[in-house]
């Protein structure tokens, strides 16, 4: 089983990489971003706290982002032995954690690709707002045009994914991660994969970096 980390871009790719895998592998898939709203939704007692943080529009503090996401990566290593984690670690300091942890990452996986493709991927997703479903008008198009293929309601686009959006968000995502990146480079455990193709051709090339047969 593999401790595994997917660092990348908005657009990259790498959350419908790790669902992939974690299908695939029975590798559980652990998004910091959901294990917030997990215990927000569930109010335990440092949900209630990250629910102040974001209602004031602040940044949840690191300690308290490497606390949920170690407490969760334990359990996910006693239950199955692994975990496919993205979203996570944003910053030195979570890194640094994660790595002095018992349950450090064996390898982590930068899905390079660039902006404008980044863009051009993101500007044609869309969602479904009654079952959550992502579709991607040029990767995974649903089978009737604009129309989930669940629920037949019309595919809306978020906020989020208008150009001028996604180009602060791509520029903010590296001036922010590259010493992330640097870090794990540093210490042999970055890997690059071509971020550009099909879900299948980048599914293919992160199979082979892991070794997975």
């Amino acid at each position: 089983m593999k401790r595994i980390v997917i660092l990348g871009p908005p657009g990259s790719g790498k959350g419908t990489q790790a669902k992939l895998i974690s299908e695939k592998y029975g590798v559980p898939h652990i998004s910091t971003g959901d294990v917030l709203r997990e215990n927000i939704s569930k109010k335990t007692k440092i949900g209630e706290i990250v629910k102040e943080y974001i209602e004031r529009g602040e940044l949840v503090p690191d300690e308290i982002i490497i606390k949920i996401t170690i407490d969760k990566l334990i359990e996910a290593v006693n239950v199955s032995g692994g975990y496919i984690l993205d979203g996570y670690p944003r910053t030195i300091p979570q890194a640094e954690a994660l790595e002095k942890s018992i349950i450090k990452p064996e390898i982590v996986i930068d899905i390079k690709l660039s902006e404008d493709e980044c863009v051009r991927r993101l500007t044609n997703r869309r969602y479904c707002p009654n079952c959550g479903e992502v579709y991607n008008m040029l990767l995974k198009p649903p089978r009737e045009n604009e129309k989930c293929d669940k629920c037949n309601v019309k595919l809306l686009q978020r906020e989020d994914d208008r150009e001028d959006v996604i180009r602060r968000r791509f520029k903010e995502y590296y001036n922010k991660t590259k010493p992330v990146m640097d870090y794990y480079r540093s210490i042999g455990k970055l890997v690059e994969v071509d971020g550009g193709g099909s879900i299948e051709e980048i599914h293919k090339r992160i199979l082979e970096t892991l070794k997975f047969t």
